[in-house]
């Protein structure tokens, strides 16, 4: 039997989300301020309008929400997906006010790609976006990244038990700190450090280049964000591809690799533990099938003789590579060169790696590099079991902060959402073909979106049908919260219509 939600399960519900929703009102100050600066008073407007609707929103839904019951398992998990597709619609009010978009639809499918980190975007003319809508383009994917329950855990919640539930509804499940709080915190703290670091040196590097102290500092920020949080935004259209520079390339490749690490090794290493680094499985999953991949597109490539000389090939080859294992969407060359230039090989490659992923805990989507590592023990696990005596125990540990054995259930989990995310990669894949769009094209857009990348091959346009834009926001929506949490709010749904 179906058991319908109390009075009491929707004031929960109700109440938190509305702490979410304030959080984002919030993050608006931000691009607001950028737009005063700027003097861009028309847009400026555009975020007191946006501010208003998401504080009047956040606030009213508490004030009718009153509860002093704490969140639940499910309760965590439906506000966590709930409020991603509040903060969707809410988010979008300065995309469309702008005028940049060509339907509400555009700026639902630019904003979940932001919050989910993913970076495709269908946001027209984007070479001459104001000032304060760049900096809400890129303060979304930077927030996305850490998460935008983590912001309202790391400001509005006050230390509640069931604070951890919503921390794990939005695809994250390792504790930095004993108190979740204090974790959201601690992710604030190494991601802010990365951000004045990274944004100096690629200000400085941008100055270099030519651009003048206020373009390159901003530039600097905003490719900061979309390479940390592993998001792909950049403030031209051109992406990186703009720069043309093997300095500003190498700089965002350090950013990117190090946004798709787990926050608790970057925690490990923070407090001391340098050796974690080389020691755990998702690192060495990570270079083991980046390696590979890169491998295979190269070979091909060279083979092709798509590019003039070994240091062209390797620069644009392990960019991309290195681009989309992270999940970042960063690239320096034209969308549709994946087909014309690197064909369907460069581009299978470059689908697998996006479908792996990152790390999980991290910026990054994907599969995760520590499910494949629990797989791939698992599979030498079995070998070794089979080879081995009838009376032998054979048991396999995986190093991920600590030692840890395998057992059934680990890697039940861990093959549950891997076949989710695969199934996902082939709906969405199966909807391209319906469209008319090749196999392999089809393929790498809805990896790419399943996967919260980014890289595109020229699929995803304004001119796309609208039944595919559904398709890859939910299938954003669905691999940023890794399922649970959204089947969760399904389930809630279904609960309310049907449950006795």
């Amino acid at each position: 039997m179906i058991v319908r939600p109390r009075r009491e399960d929707h004031l929960v519900v109700g109440k938190y989300t509305g702490k979410v929703i304030v959080g984002v009102g919030m993050l608006m100050v931000i691009p607001l301020i950028t737009s005063i600066a700027f003097a861009e008073w028309d847009t400026a407007v555009d975020f007191i309008i946006s501010i208003a609707a998401c504080l009047v929103f956040g606030f009213g839904t508490q004030a009718i929400c009153r509860t002093q019951k704490d969140l639940s398992w499910s309760h965590g998990l439906v506000v966590a997906s709930g409020s991603w597709f509040f903060a969707t619609g809410l988010g979008a009010l300065p995309h469309y006010l702008s005028g940049h978009a060509g339907s509400y639809l555009d700026t639902l499918f630019d904003v979940m790609s932001g919050y989910t980190t993913t970076g495709l975007y269908l946001m027209q003319d984007l070479d001459h976006v104001s000032m304060g809508l760049s900096m809400w383009r890129h303060l979304l994917t930077y927030a996305g990244g850490q998460g935008i329950v983590v912001i309202a855990l790391t400001f509005l919640f006050k230390g509640t038990a069931g604070a951890y539930k919503v921390y794990v509804g939005e695809g994250k499940d390792e504790r930095l700190l004993p108190n979740v709080i204090h974790t959201a915190r601690a992710i604030w703290l190494v991601s802010l450090t990365w951000l004045v670091i990274g944004t100096l040196f690629l200000g400085v590097r941008g100055m270099q280049l030519g651009q003048g102290p206020v373009r390159a500092f901003f530039h600097g920020l905003w490719v900061f964000m979309g390479a940390w949080s592993t998001g792909g935004f950049a403030p031209q259209s051109y992406n990186t591809f703009w720069f043309h520079d093997i300095g500003y390339e190498v700089i965002c490749i350090v950013i990117m690799i190090a946004g798709s690490f787990n926050f608790a090794l970057h925690w490990a290493m923070w407090t001391g533990n340098r050796k974690e680094i080389r020691k755990n499985v998702e690192t060495i999953s990570f270079f083991i099938t980046l390696s590979l991949t890169t491998m295979v597109a190269t070979f091909f490539l060279a083979k092709a003789n798509v590019y003039p000389d070994a240091m062209s090939l390797f620069r644009k080859v392990f960019y991309q590579l290195a681009s989309g294992h992270t999940t970042t969407g960063f690239s320096t060359i034209y969308a549709r060169a994946f087909v014309t230039q690197w064909g369907p090989v460069g581009m299978i490659a470059t689908t697998v790696a996006m479908a792996i992923g990152a790390s999980a805990c991290s910026t990054g989507g994907g599969i995760k590099g520590i499910r494949m590592g629990v797989i791939s023990k698992a599979f030498f696990q079995d070998i070794r079991r089979m080879i081995s005596p009838e009376s032998a125990v054979v048991m396999e540990k995986y190093h991920h902060i600590r030692d840890t054995w395998l057992s059934d259930g680990l890697v039940r989990g861990a093959m549950t959402v891997t076949i989710a995310y695969v199934t996902l990669y082939g709906i969405a894949t199966i909807i391209g073909t319906m469209y008319g769009y090749p196999l392999v094209d089809s393929a790498f857009e809805a990896v790419s979106a399943a996967s919260n990348t980014g890289l595109s091959c020229g699929v995803t346009s304004p001119l796309m049908p609208a039944v595919m834009k559904v398709t890859y926001i939910l299938a954003m929506w669905l691999g940023r919260l890794e399922f649970m949490s959204v089947f969760a709010l399904l389930g809630y749904g279904v609960a309310v219509v049907r449950g006795k």
